[in-house]
């Protein structure tokens, strides 16, 4: 299996920078986007990298927000076989809310009619080699920097977001966009399903800030990576994660913990 970062806040140096995400992951038997990036860097970082995107016959849309589903429109023009699996409420408004305005961050709701659009409802078993799930519950280190995204209702809860379980040669790898529920809640629900832990996690954990961190996101921090470092799993991260978390993440977890930038690959 050998998954390459295409759009990632930070890169190795060919590839171009962008806040978002998309991986690319080639296994026996696909060839799979998880996110698209929020524009056209990832059809120049592709080209880069020498990836052909319209022999992609699987994309997972992690979540409803443009960073990573902004380039859903043209890489439908692109590929016109690959089947885009979203959650139904991915589609639904979403927002980012700054002091007193809320600025629109979701995906294009005209696009959710294209046949090749998949919507799921909950967890959905694509093949025996990938599957998707979903969280509910948020009680464990739940981060304060989701306190600014909304949905149409109000504070935004997360019901569309969905998490990838590759399973090949007896390894599974779980992936996630943004882990916006809490990658501990994400991994009890993981263990409810398949009793262990997974091999490897990709995740970005949303921890970064825009203004000061404070003592309770310094401690939500420490904890995450306190509980991470139980397990037997590698983890990498990158996007959502920020700087400071990551630094403070690899002082607990040490080489259990790497970060990904955009054109570099990972291969189990």
């Amino acid at each position: 299996m050998k998954i390459t970062a295409l759009v990632e806040n930070k890169s190795e140096g060919r590839t171009i920078p962008k806040h978002g995400l998309s991986l690319y992951i080639e296994t026996q038997k696909h060839k799979i986007l998880f996110d698209l990036g929020p524009d056209d860097t990832l059809f120049k970082n592709a080209e880069i990298m020498n990836i052909d995107l319209s022999e992609v016959d699987t994309v997972i849309i992690s979540h409803g927000h443009m960073d990573h589903g902004g380039a859903l429109k043209r890489f439908l023009q692109v590929n016109r076989k690959a089947r885009i699996y979203v959650q139904r409420t991915a589609f639904e408004p979403h927002y980012s809310k700054f002091l007193f305005l809320k600025v629109n961050v979701g995906l294009d709701a005209d696009l959710k009619s294209n046949p090749q659009i998949v919507l799921t409802e909950g967890d959905y078993q694509i093949d025996e080699e990938l599957s998707l799930f979903t969280v509910s519950r948020r009680d464990k280190c739940y981060s304060g920097a989701n306190d600014a995204l909304y949905n149409k209702s109000g504070k935004d809860d997360f019901l569309h977001e969905q998490y990838l379980v590759l399973e090949e040669r007896g390894k599974r790898v779980l992936i996630s966009g943004c882990a916006h529920n809490g990658i501990l809640n994400i991994l009890d629900r993981y263990r409810e399903i398949y009793g262990e832990e997974p091999d490897v996690v990709i995740s970005g954990f949303h921890m970064s800030r825009k203004s000061d961190y404070s003592q309770a996101d310094y401690a939500l921090i420490r904890d995450t990576a306190r509980e991470l470092q139980k397990l037997r799993t590698r983890f990498f991260t990158g996007h959502c994660t920020g700087e400071l978390p990551y630094q403070i993440l690899r002082e607990i977890m040490g080489e259990q913990i790497a970060y990904v930038h955009s054109g570099e690959e990972i291969l189990l």
